[in-house]
């Protein structure tokens, strides 16, 4: 018997791994987090399979649904948004389900921003200018920041920012970001990324907030944050210049 960590994906439902659908579809059991994840997925999964929504469980009953999965012998397909490796709670069960001496593995999805950039059309690597992305959040209920992970700290080193699970605190985002880079810099929320209601909202720091007054956004979006975001000003890469030697040019170009 194994446990199954799938990625989901962002939210659209063909957006899942070959990989992530096959096991929906031989697993017996499926965990899912229910107000996140489409409930188009779970076509995936055998008509006679036992689903569970686990998004009013707490840990220690999802524990329990593992524990009777391993009894039965039947191996369970565990369905989180996005990708696990991030902000997903997978090591938390991981580490349980290692102690209970219960096999996991885990299946990668693509990440919510990786689908929020494919909807603005946007890289969010700009040659010459950002060569990194920062991934982070702010602090909440569920897990403070820590001390050294400050969003202005972040922004100092010019990268531009995918800021999850703060759509709620925008004001705040605002706040630690104007002074560092200041009311003109782009900002982008995107919510449901990918999703059939998706919804895309392009203003700059010093706009976004008056931007969402009337319709604000409560939750399942991303910001971005970027003085890089949908620019056109960049010089092209080296990578596909006629000049630039690489070490498999000559091959590539006779296959």
């Amino acid at each position: 018997m194994t446990v199954h960590f799938i990625g989901a994906g962002p939210g659209a439902a063909d957006l899942i791994t070959v990989r992530g659908q096959r096991l929906l579809a031989s697993c017996p059991v499926c965990l899912y987090a229910g107000s996140i994840v489409p409930p188009e997925l779970l076509t995936h999964c055998p008509a006679d399979g036992r689903m569970v929504n686990t998004a009013a469980l707490s840990l220690d009953e999802i524990e329990a649904e593992y524990v009777a999965a391993d009894a039965a012998g039947h191996d369970v397909a565990r369905l989180h948004s996005g990708d696990p490796s991030v902000w997903s709670a997978v090591g938390e069960q991981t580490r349980r389900l290692s102690r209970l001496g219960i096999a996991w593995t885990i299946v990668p999805g693509v990440p919510a921003f990786a689908g929020a950039a494919a909807s603005l059309g946007c890289e969010l690597t700009v040659p010459g200018q950002a060569q990194s992305l920062v991934l982070t959040r702010i602090s909440g209920r569920a897990s403070p920041m820590p001390e050294g992970e400050r969003l202005a700290a972040f922004a100092a080193t010019g990268a531009p920012l995918a800021i999850h699970l703060a759509i709620h605190a925008l004001d705040r985002v605002v706040a630690e970001l104007l002074p560092v880079l200041g009311a003109d810099c782009p900002a982008i929320v995107v919510a449901r990324a990918t999703w059939a209601d998706e919804r895309v909202v392009r203003a700059t720091l010093g706009t976004i907030e008056a931007a969402l007054a009337d319709d604000p956004i409560a939750r399942t979006a991303l910001i971005f944050v970027g003085l890089t975001l949908g620019t056109t000003e960049f010089r092209e890469s080296a990578l596909y210049d006629a000049d630039y030697v690489r070490r498999f040019r000559g091959l590539e170009s006779t296959s």
